[in-house]
């Protein structure tokens, strides 16, 4: 808030925009900042909107004890609808369900119960306390009590029968959705129908869904996202291929978000030649460079036994200066270690021990690390592992257990323990009687 303080003018409809903008980016403390602010220093009489806003943020960033203090501070005039729906708000996000359903009564005494936000609040709470059966009540409750449900409701309770297999009671919900004059359908709707089917198998139903999804998506890239995804586990390439082409040509630019969903899609349907396509039409699309998009590719190779595609891959975004990671390198390291070609699997870390300075707080994780230190105690010679442990030791603190997978190695392959026991004297590391030091 320090422009503020030095006297900076912004207007007010500025301020609440700059709210707004906040809490879209998810950054609720810069949020609740700016909302605290202007309420301390009077720039304007809160409207009952305005206290909700700050009481939803207050609930995100300190949760609902300090909402609910807030919320009793109020003036009664300011206690409306809003405001008592942001309170609900806290409590089903933090699965308060008491105090959820005991506010919610309070709201209906009140008469403060008149759209579909709150009983959608109350479905997310069964939803997220597994009991999806009662979700369908809620509805039925909407309907009773004169509140046309909205797109959420009816999803929500397509995905509550989605979630029991009940393909039945799920088109029957939609059916009466798609009847409902108060609705305009959306693509969403059908993706979570599709989505549904494909779990329960139901493939032309699926694939129907997901027509009837394309026909609304329009320009909406998240849209297209969920469609290309539900197209590559029903393994449809075409479509896949074919939704990327339109999402293209239907959005201005596609971000890294957009590449990261194609990528994962064609490593789904093991389309490996499409997927590397796609990576040298994203290195070229000015995007900001983010390691996540080549790294889905590099998985897939690693989970389809195409170890050299990814040391390539890695090789290659070395070469051209990018990040990587040493967990990465470690991971194709043991895939070579695996088809015992130690070279390889050397070479990988020579690689992940050369990064730059700034990619050295990246750590290998600890499963690899064993796998790695038992295969080359196995496979290489002593003068390899001295070599590797070497380096090792300077990114990662070895502990008891990992000194035991590497003298068990040792022994196993009768090489001789000594250089081993020097360093695990070094590290504090003390060495067991029971470890005996003879081949077992």
């Amino acid at each position: 808030m320090t422009g503020f303080k030095r006297g900076l003018k912004v207007r007010l409809s500025e301020l609440k925009q700059i709210i707004h903008d906040l809490r879209k980016r998810r950054r609720f403390h810069h949020a609740l900042e700016v909302s605290e602010w202007m309420n301390k220093k009077g720039m304007c009489a809160f409207t009952p909107t305005d206290h909700a806003v700050q009481l939803d943020l207050i609930g995100k960033v300190h949760g609902f004890v300090e909402a609910e203090n807030y919320f009793n501070a109020l003036a009664e005039v300011d206690k409306n609808g809003k405001t008592y729906g942001a309170l609900l708000h806290c409590y089903v996000r933090q699965r308060e369900t008491d105090k959820s359903l005991s506010h919610f009564e309070r709201m209906k005494e009140k008469g403060l119960v008149d759209s579909p936000i709150t009983y959608n609040d109350i479905m997310c709470l069964y939803i997220r306390s597994n009991e999806t059966e009662k979700v369908l009540d809620v509805l039925k409750e909407m309907k009773k009590n004169g509140v046309n449900p909205d797109n959420l409701s009816y999803r929500m309770c397509i995905n509550s029968y989605g979630d029991k297999m009940d393909i039945e009671g799920m088109e029957k919900v939609l059916s009466e959705m798609e009847r409902d004059s108060n609705i305009v359908m959306d693509w969403n709707t059908y993706a979570v129908v599709a989505n549904c089917y494909i779990k329960d198998k139901v493939i032309d139903k699926a694939n129907n869904a997901l027509k009837k999804a394309e026909k609304l998506v329009a320009k909406d890239g998240l849209g297209y996202n969920h469609l290309i995804s539900l197209h590559a586990r029903l393994g449809n390439k075409e479509d896949v291929l074919r939704l990327w082409g339109l999402q293209k040509t239907a959005c201005k630019r596609q971000i890294n978000r957009d590449y990261t969903t194609m990528v994962k899609s064609l490593v789904r349907i093991e389309e490996f030649e499409e997927a590397e396509k796609l990576l040298v039409e994203w290195k070229s699309s000015g995007n900001v460079y983010d390691f996540q998009v080549p790294l889905i590719l590099i998985d897939g190779y690693l989970k389809n036994d195409l170890s050299d595609k990814a040391k390539d891959l890695l090789d290659n975004l070395v070469q051209e200066k990018k990040a990587t990671t040493p967990d990465i390198w470690g991971l194709v390291a043991d895939s070579f270690l695996k088809k015992g070609d130690v070279g390889k699997s050397l070479s990988c870390m020579e690689s992940a021990f050369s990064l730059p300075i700034e990619y050295k707080d990246w750590k290998l994780d600890s499963n690899t690390v064993y796998k790695l230190l038992e295969g080359f105690g196995e496979k290489a010679s002593s003068i390899e592992v001295e070599d590797f442990v070497y380096e090792l030791r300077k990114f990662v603190k070895l502990d008891r257990g990992m000194y035991h997978t590497l003298m068990k190695a040792y022994i196993n392959s009768d090489k001789d323990t000594g250089y081993l026991c020097d360093i695990m004297k070094d590290d504090g590391i003390e060495i067991n009687s029971k470890w005996k030091i003879s081949k077992e």
